[in-house]
């Protein structure tokens, strides 16, 4: 993948974790499936632009906080 998709992955791994969720966690809040989760912190998987408003509404955070 490229390397945007790279950085929204780790910044959405570290903004999860410094809220002290894990991959669980907020899979249950998106109601999505882990893989799919895992795949877009690894950067392998470009979501939506709705899913990306969707993971950051759902860490309290902005859009652009996580495509920094």
């Amino acid at each position: 993948m490229n390397e945007e998709s790279k950085k929204l992955g780790a910044n959405l791994k570290r903004i999860r974790m410094e809220k002290s969720m894990s991959q669980a966690d907020l899979c249950r809040e998106l109601e999505v499936d882990k893989g799919f989760l895992s795949n877009i912190e690894a950067g392998k998987q470009n979501p939506t632009l709705a899913t990306i408003t969707r993971l950051a509404k759902t860490l309290g955070v902005s859009v652009d906080e996580l495509l920094k």
